[in-house]
């Protein structure tokens, strides 16, 4: 747990060149335009980032979420709640160099060579709750290669552009 504290927070902000993927999910037959103040609340049990990624990552939903007309509030007037949690993975990238055989290259086709390398992959999930009813109303989830030698101000670029793209469909559109 201590280790998703120290690692998570700078390997979330460090994006490297590789697109977001982005997915989300909504109560379908939920009326958006109901939603006007948000709070911000905390998940039990849920990873959380230091202190200082917390508010850059808040800032750039807030951010987001005030185009859009919504407000944010401390108080108990909010109609929607806010939650995200995040968690780091690791996969393993194969690059193939050379030439192998195969069409065109001869009965005995070149040396390839094949490298593997262990990179991370940072996930950010996104939740909106009706107050009222205290039921899940819209999800989203942006995933990314992430590069752990990124700079403070190219992190910040990368995690406000994740978040916009993550953000692009809410409120879902209704569909006639």
């Amino acid at each position: 747990m201590k280790t998703i504290q120290i690692i998570l927070p700078a390997l979330l902000l460090a994006t490297s060149g590789f697109a977001q993927d982005v997915r989300y999910n909504f109560a379908t037959g939920q009326d958006f335009s109901k939603y006007k103040i948000y709070k911000w609340v905390q998940p039990k049990g849920a990873d959380q980032l230091d202190q200082l990624a917390d508010q850059q990552l808040k800032a750039a939903v807030d951010e987001e979420l005030t185009k859009k007309g919504l407000i944010k509030t401390e108080g108990d007037n909010a109609d929607l709640f806010l939650a995200y949690q995040v968690s780091l993975d690791q996969e393993k990238q194969f690059t193939s160099n050379g030439m192998g055989y195969g069409p065109g290259r001869g009965r005995f086709g070149g040396m390839t060579t094949i490298t593997t390398s262990t990179i991370q992959v940072g996930q950010l999930d996104l939740d909106m709750y009706d107050a009222a009813a205290k039921q899940l109303v819209w999800r989203g989830v942006v995933s990314k290669t992430l590069d752990p030698k990124a700079k403070p101000d190219k992190r910040q670029k990368n995690l406000q552009k994740a978040v916009a793209k993550l953000l692009n469909n809410y409120p879902p559109t209704k569909k006639t």
